[in-house]
C-alpha cells in the first residue's frame, strides 16, 4: 500500500526525535538534513520490496529483507506452481536465493540467475550451510536480464518479486523471446509486478514512507523511503534514507532502487509476441491506485 505523504494513520509509532533522514549526496555532504515532505509510517505488512537492488553488504541485507519479507506468501504460489509444472527451474534475478534455495531443498533443480556477485555467493552460502543434497541442485549465473543468453532448458522460469521493473523496456521483449526459446513444450513463465493507475501517478508524482528495520543485532535502525515517479520517462526512483545506532555509533546511510514503470498493456502485446499466453492473471489491492499482479503464462506447442 502506498500512503500519499502526511496522512495520518491509526496508532502510528513515534519516530525518534534523534531521526534526521538525510538527502543524497557527496560523501563531505552527507550530513546536511533533507528538505520537504512528511515522513508517514506504515504498518510492515505494507511495505513496497526493494526488488531491482542487492545488498552490497551484509547491513544492508537487513534492510533488504525487511522490505522482501512482508511479500514472503508468493513462496508458497510459486512452489505450488513448480510442483504442477516440474523442474528444472529458472530463477531470473534471484539475489540471495529468496525462492531458489527453498525450490532446492524441495528437490528441485534450479538455475539462479542475477548480476550481482555477492548476492549469488550468499546463495550458493546458504545452500551449503543446508547440504549438498541443496548446494548440488542449486547452479548459479551471473548474467544481465537485459542481455540474457541462456543455455539450459526449463519447465518453470520465474520473474519474481517485480523483477521485470528492473529491465529497461527496450529489452523486454528479447528477455521475453529467449525465456519462452528455452522452456519446454507446456512450460510456464511466471512474473508479478506493480500496476500503478497513470492518473494517480500524475496527481501524486512523490509519496513518503518511514518504518524501522527489524535486525536482531543490537542495532536500531529506521529509514524514511522517498518514492518518486516520473511519467514522462516511465520510470520509478525509491530512495531509502536510514539512520542505524549501535552502542558506540550512530551512521547514516542512502540507498536507492531505480524502477521501470510497467505498462500492463504494453506487457500483454510483448508477452503475445514471445509466444506466451496468459493463462491465469491473479491481482491484489494495495491501494486506490495500486495493484499487484501476478501472470501464469504458456510457452505456445
Amino acid at each position: 500500500m502506498h500512503t500519499p505523504s502526511g496522512t495520518s494513520l491509526p496508532f502510528m509509532p513515534v519516530v525518534p526525535a534523534a531521526f534526521a533522514p538525510v538527502r543524497p549526496a557527496a560523501p563531505e555532504d552527507s550530513r546536511l538534513p533533507a528538505h520537504g515532505g512528511s515522513a508517514v509510517l506504515l504498518p510492515a505488512d505494507c511495505l513496497p520490496g526493494l526488488e531491482s537492488a542487492a545488498p552490497a553488504d551484509e547491513d544492508a541485507g537487513w534492510l533488504h529483507d525487511a522490505l522482501l519479507g512482508p511479500h514472503s506468501a508468493d513462496i508458497v504460489r510459486y512452489l505450488s506452481l513448480a510442483r504442477r509444472c516440474g523442474g528444472p527451474v529458472l530463477d531470473l534475478g534471484c539475489g540471495a536465493g529468496r525462492l531458489a534455495v527453498p525450490f532446492a531443498r524441495q528437490g528441485f533443480r534450479v538455475e539462479a540467475v542475477d548480476r550481482d556477485t555477492a548476492s549469488l555467493e550468499r546463495l550458493r552460502a546458504w545452500g551449503r550451510r543446508i547440504g549438498p543434497q541443496v548446494s548440488r541442485l542449486l547452479v548459479t549465473t551471473r548474467g544481465d536480464l537485459a542481455e540474457l543468453r541462456l543455455r539450459g532448458r526449463y519447465r518453470l522460469a520465474l520473474l519474481a518479486g517485480t523483477m521485470i521493473a528492473a529491465v529497461p523496456p527496450h529489452a523486454r521483449p528479447g528477455l521475453l523471446r529467449e525465456v519462452a526459446g528455452r522452456l519446454e513444450p507446456g512450460g510456464a513463465l511466471a512474473l508479478d509486478f506493480t500496476a500503478h493507475g497513470l492518473r494517480g501517478l500524475a496527481e501524486e508524482p512523490r509519496r513518503t514512507w518511514a518504518f524501522q528495520v527489524p535486525r536482531f543485532d543490537g542495532v536500531e535502525e529506521w529509514t524514511v523511503a522517498r518514492q518518486v515517479f516520473d511519467l514522462d520517462g516511465m520510470t520509478e526512483r525509491i530512495t531509502y534514507h536510514s539512520v542505524r545506532t549501535g552502542k558506540v555509533r550512530t551512521e547514516r546511510v542512502v540507498r536507492a532502487t531505480d524502477k521501470w514503470i510497467v505498462d500492463a498493456e504494453a506487457l500483454a502485446a510483448e508477452l503475445d509476441a514471445a509466444g506466451l499466453r496468459v493463462e491465469r492473471r491473479r491481482t491484489h489491492r494495495l491501494d486506490g491506485r495500486t495493484e499487484s499482479v501476478l501472470l501464469v503464462c504458456r510457452a505456445a506447442g
